[in-house]
């Protein structure tokens, strides 16, 4: 569990962070984790190859290397079979984190994802939802974090091979939710 607080208060200390699979409509997971981490103040960078905008008009771009200035971390919410290549993307465009996304079922998870994340020298969380931790927590999120300890479901996070890189900046007062 220590690895995991310590794994997410480093993503979440990460200014910049690319947010993949958000729709056009704004209902998807993807969009709320974006809005989410955008109220935390985040810079947020909507990712879809299938959208110019999203939502209120943000502009979205074709895929993480694309965003201008970069990112230092990415929250994908794909479907599992094309997260391993949205990683590759990642790490062309310098990523040091990325979140791979699961609520329920697989989510954006797959072994070869997980795997591509180490082998590139990016951290990785394989699953749970980043808005089980941004401060204030909802209560299904809360819910769903309890639940996932007391059953042993929550993400073991996976160290690229090296040093760690740890956050550019210090991490936001309040940005994390204290563990329940």
């Amino acid at each position: 569990m220590k690895d995991l607080e310590r794994a997410v208060r480093e993503l979440l200390a990460c200014e910049r962070i690319a947010v993949v699979g958000v729709s056009r409509e704004g209902q998807s997971p993807a969009n709320l984790i974006y809005r989410k981490l955008r109220q935390s103040g985040h810079q947020v960078f909507a990712v879809n190859p299938n959208a110019q905008q999203i939502e209120k008009g943000d502009r979205c771009y074709a895929k993480v290397g694309d965003v201008p200035g970069g990112v230092e971390a990415a929250v994908i919410v794909t479907r599992p079979g094309v997260a391993a290549s949205v990683v590759d993307d990642c790490a062309a465009a310098g990523v040091r984190w990325v979140w791979l996304h699961r609520s329920f079922g697989q989510g954006s998870v797959s072994n070869e994802a997980v795997e591509r994340c180490r082998a590139q020298g990016i951290h990785v969380i394989p699953g749970g939802c980043p808005m089980m931790h941004l401060a204030p927590v909802d209560g299904g999120h809360a819910c769903m974090r309890v639940m996932l300890r007391l059953t042993g479901g929550l993400p073991t996070p996976r160290r690229a091979d090296g040093p760690s890189p740890g956050p550019r900046r210090a991490p936001r007062a309040g940005a994390v939710a204290p563990s329940p």
